[in-house]
């Protein structure tokens, strides 16, 4: 398992050194100028020369990516152009309210989606089953930007169950939540009808219906821990869709999360924040996978190590 670890976590440092590759040079090849969001309009030349020599940003590529990443191994985020304070401690004050707004996604999508994907593959082919799919591809289909507003414009302008948007009560969270939630339960849903229906099918299951166990035992004992397993692996996969989602539900429901952080900073064309919100996107999606394929070995011991 240490040997296992070891490897995963260079793996992980890999890929993440290649992803602050792609994205700077990327951002590198981007026709705006963050120094004239710096000087102003009304600079004159000679001030925007000077901030981009200030900045570093007259270097060549390969200098500019060179600082960025020598400091990065140091923990130095750098500075933001526009705030003019340090991207680490903006990240830091930002990500608590994000990994609430993550977290409670991910529960909202797991209860809407793993009941609606047992109750389907218990009642197969119904009309029951045929309705949960076809809300399931429904929500998979769905803009996230478009549930908000919908939610918004009903739960909020209509009923006044929630507030409009904001930050600080458990009722602030349910509709973000329930936005970045929706998308991913239509994917549960129908993996886990997929994946009991397999499990219905095995042998152990006849088994315990041949005892004379009830049927909701059979299901809840013996079907769903073994159609989990899926399940799990597709949570590691779900936080980077959460973090791409993330910046658009931020800014419909005024979340203060690194989501709207990166989206102010994409409009200023700040690179030091789009560079740490990059990063720490892809840091949570690699641990994720990881954290997912750690679980998976404890849940089946069947799965070897590789």
């Amino acid at each position: 398992m240490a040997a296992y670890l070891a490897r995963r976590l260079t793996e992980s440092m890999l890929i993440l050194i290649g992803i602050t590759f792609v994205t700077y040079a990327l951002l590198y090849l981007v026709p705006a100028d963050p120094v004239r969001q710096i000087a102003g309009r009304s600079a004159t030349a000679e001030t925007v020369e000077s901030i981009r020599r200030q900045l570093g940003l007259d270097l060549p590529f390969y200098q500019q990516y060179w600082r960025y990443l020598t400091s990065l191994l140091q923990g130095d985020l750098g500075r933001s152009y526009i705030q003019r304070s340090e991207v680490s401690e903006l990240i830091l004050a930002r990500l608590p309210a994000s990994l609430l707004l993550m977290a409670a996604a991910i529960f909202a999508e797991l209860v809407m989606g793993l009941t609606m994907g047992i109750i389907s593959a218990v009642r197969r082919n119904s009309a029951t089953d045929q309705t949960l799919m076809v809300i399931s591809f429904i929500g998979v289909s769905a803009p996230q930007f478009v549930v908000g507003i919908l939610l918004l414009y009903v739960f909020s302008v209509q009923l006044g169950w929630f507030p409009i948007g904001g930050y600080g009560t458990p009722s602030h969270l349910v509709l973000p939540a329930l936005t970045l939630g929706i998308m991913g339960a239509g994917w549960y849903s129908r993996m886990m009808r997929s994946s009991m229906l397999n499990v219905l099918g095995q042998d152990f299951v006849r088994t315990a219906r041949a005892k004379g166990l009830s049927k909701v035992r059979v299901v809840l004992r013996h079907a769903v821990p073994n159609a989990l397993l899926p399940i799990i692996a597709m949570i590691g996969i779900d936080i980077g869709i959460f973090m791409s989602g993330i910046v658009v539900v931020e800014s419909v429901f005024g979340w203060p999360g690194i989501g709207q952080l990166a989206w102010q900073a994409i409009q200023r064309v700040d690179i030091p924040i789009i560079m740490a919100v990059t990063l720490v996107a892809a840091f949570f999606i690699v641990m994720g996978n990881l954290l997912a394929d750690i679980i998976a070995l404890f849940i089946d011991p069947r799965i070897k190590l590789k």
